[in-house]
This record gives structure tokens, C-alpha cells and sequence, in this order.
């Protein structure tokens, strides 16, 4: 062998133990690294366009931040990725959404939004063993299922519908109440609750009348309503209808009230309500946004990302992510079924507030803040605590 055939010999060996301890590298890389995708799912388009985004936006923040804090789990590094879909807050679409979510072997889903959506979209999670968090779906039966991955981060129907049947009854002093609702599983299951607690308040309901969730000409409706003479005109739905009837009560000359719930205690309403805004009433799970621990700060942040103003459940969005990465990393583990028990016994401290769920999956010691709009902008006038029953 000559010397020039020992040099290319041993530059070939050279080459091909730098090229396996390359691969050994790229394989402990991976060994220690794993993409944990979880999934959002909102209205990102049509009406409740602003909503979902808005929803979308803070569970973002939350993935961002998760991933710059950088977190580790069953020994490996955690790169959260946010796999984000859009149900157009329409029931039968979000099935389908829920399963490209299990298709995609997501590890938890954030959302829906709506109750209409969120309810039909859980019986996939739960088949598939995916747990949910919803950190805007207030209607009862979402958790009242039996789905043990079921959780929501707000107070419910329940508890709010209680909550405006007493301020109704006890500070605004009304005697006859009109109900509207849009005949969604949110604004017709708000009302409904809302019915019940204000006659065990010694409320009249003088009217009930009903569109749907697209309806915006409320004049007809409002025109039956105005004979009836009611001091407060109860609305369950959201902001995009609320707007509109708020505007027609006034060019009708109905000087009653508007109250309901936190579909439409949004900087949308006050937009769409223009002139007619100021007064009205509505709504919020959770305490005053400027008694939250880390509202303030939370808002900063957003702003400062986004340059847009929160429209509503942002900040219960990030704490969703937030309480679902808690529970996989006091569970070592980003499997379903693994973490799935820690969840269901969070005690977390978040941007909202203390998060622990009772045994369907249901906010404990969920309050409800009752806002106005003064001078173009919400304010808080009262939270009351929920009921007992509902906890």
C-alpha cells in the first residue's frame, strides 16, 4: 500500500466516523426534543370574527411564551405548536374540525368557543381520549355529559343567569322583564336560566320572544315588546345582534334597559350600539378585569403583540393553555391519558384568577361581574358569587 492510498484511507475513515457521530447527535437531538402540537378552534371568520380571533390570539401568547420559557417534560424539551382551525361557530362543522384535530394527534384542544359548537365537538375529544378546555362555553350541558375530558375555565349558564336575575331584581329594581334570545345553545340556554332565577327573584317576564343567531332586525319583535311596557329587556346572544337591538329600542322610543350576558360585554357592542350604548348592561364570568392578578399585566402584553385592544376571553384562553401544560408537567408526560388525572385535579393561579375544577369539569367558586358602559366604556357595578348549587 502505497502512502498516497494510506492517506485517502484514512481520510475516508476520518469521514465516515465524523458522518456516524453526526447521526449519533442528530439522534440524541431528537431523543431530547419533541413538537407538541395542541389545537384551537374558534369563529375565526363571519360575525363572530373578532371573538375567535381574539380567543386565538391568547392562546398564542400562551404557546410564545411557554416555548421562550422552555419547558421540559419526561426528560425532553417541549416546542408547543398551536394548530389553530376555524368552525365559523357553526354545530355541524365542528365535528368536523374536532376530528382533523384527532387525525392530527394533537394533544388537547382549547375551545370552541360557543356552547353550539363546543358540545357536539366534545363527544370526538372524549371518544378519542383528548381532553378539552373551553374558556368561553357557559351552557350547562357541556360538562353535564359525563365526559371526563370535558373542562371549562368561566363560570356557566347557571351560575350567570343567577347572577343577572339578581342584579336585575335587587339593583336595577325591575319589575317586568322582556326576554330576546337568538335561539343558539349559548343565548337561549343564558335566557332560559336566566327566566328561571328571575322568578325566584319575584321578577315578571311579560314577553319571550326569539330570532336567531343572524338575525339583526329585531323591529318587529321590539315593537310587540314596546306595548308591554317592560322596565328591562333581557338579551341572550351576542354582540353582533345585541348591537343592532340596542340601537332599534332607542328608534323606537323602548326606553327600557338592556342586560345579558358576556356575548356582547365587548368594545364591539358599545361600537355596533353607537349612541344607544351608554347605560346598557351585561355580564362576565370571573371577577372585575381590574381585580384579575394578572389582567393588567396580561393586557400590556397583549397589546403590545398584537396592537389590538381584547374584545373578551383572551385572558381565559392563555390560562386554558396554561392549565392544560401544568397538568402534563406535573404528569412528566404530554399523553392524553396521562396527564388527563392531573387536570382533572388542577389548582392553578393564573392570569383569571385560582382555576380548580369540581368533578364534571366545572369551574369552582366561579364569580360574575356585572358591568355598564359609562361614557363609551365598561365598568364594572357589581360581582356576586355563584350559587352553591352550581358549584
Amino acid at each position: 500500500m502505497t502512502l498516497t492510498r494510506v492517506g485517502v484511507l484514512a481520510a475516508v475513515l476520518a469521514l465516515t466516523a465524523c458522518s456516524k457521530q453526526g447521526a449519533e447527535t442528530a439522534a440524541n437531538s431528537t431523543a431530547t426534543s419533541l413538537t407538541v402540537k395542541i389545537g384551537h378552534v374558534a369563529p375565526i371568520t363571519g360575525d363572530q370574527g373578532h371573538l375567535g380571533k381574539d380567543n386565538e390570539n391568547g392562546a398564542q401568547l400562551a404557546v410564545d411564551d411557554l416555548n421562550v420559557e422552555g419547558i421540559t417534560i419526561g426528560g425532553k424539551k417541549i416546542t408547543f405548536e398551536l394548530m389553530k382551525e376555524d368552525d365559523q361557530h357553526d354545530p355541524k362543522q365542528a365535528p368536523i374540525v374536532a376530528q382533523r384535530f384527532v387525525d392530527a394527534q394533537v394533544v388537547g384542544v382549547i375551545g370552541h368557543l360557543n356552547s353550539g359548537t363546543t358540545i357536539p365537538a366534545s363527544a370526538i375529544y372524549h371518544a378519542a381520549g383528548i381532553p378539552q378546555i373551553s374558556p368561553s362555553a357557559t351552557n350547562p350541558v357541556f360538562t353535564q355529559q359525563g365526559f371526563n375530558t370535558a373542562f371549562r375555565v368561566i363560570a356557566n349558564d347557571v351560575a350567570q343567569g343567577a347572577a343577572l336575575a339578581k342584579f336585575v331584581a335587587e339593583t336595577m329594581k325591575a319589575k317586568k322583564v322582556a326576554i330576546v334570545d337568538d335561539q343558539s345553545a349559548y343565548g337561549k340556554g343564558l335566557a332560559d336560566e336566566f327566566e328561571k332565577a328571575a322568578k325566584l327573584n319575584g321578577v315578571e317576564i311579560i314577553a319571550r320572544e326569539a330570532g336567531d343567531d343572524k338575525t339583526t332586525d329585531f323591529t318587529a319583535i321590539l315593537t310587540k315588546i314596546k306595548s308591554k311596557k317592560p322596565d328591562v329587556v333581557f338579551f341572550g346572544g351576542m354582540d353582533a345582534q345585541a348591537g343592532p337591538l340596542a340601537q332599534q329600542m332607542k328608534k323606537l322610543g323602548l326606553t327600557a334597559k338592556v342586560i345579558g350576558g358576556d356575548g356582547f360585554q365587548t368594545p364591539e357592542f358599545i361600537k355596533l350600539a353607537g349612541d344607544n350604548a351608554e347605560g346598557q348592561y351585561a355580564s362576565q364570568p370571573g371577577t372585575p378585569k381590574d381585580k384579575m392578578p394578572g389582567y393588567a399585566e396580561f393586557d400590556k402584553k397583549y397589546r403590545a403583540r398584537f396592537n389590538l385592544e381584547i374584545q373578551n376571553y383572551a385572558a381565559f384562553t392563555y390560562d386554558a393553555v396554561r392549565v392544560m401544560v401544568a397538568a402534563m408537567q406535573k404528569a412528566d408526560s404530554t399523553e392524553p391519558a396521562k396527564y388527563l388525572p392531573m387536570l382533572a385535579n388542577t389548582d392553578y393561579n393564573g392570569v383569571t384568577g385560582n382555576i380548580k375544577f369540581d368533578a364534571k369539569g366545572d369551574l369552582l367558586n366561579g364569580a360574575v361581574t356585572v358591568y355598564h358602559v359609562v361614557s363609551g366604556q365598561w365598568e364594572s357595578v357589581a360581582t356576586i358569587a355563584a350559587p352553591s348549587a352550581v358549584q
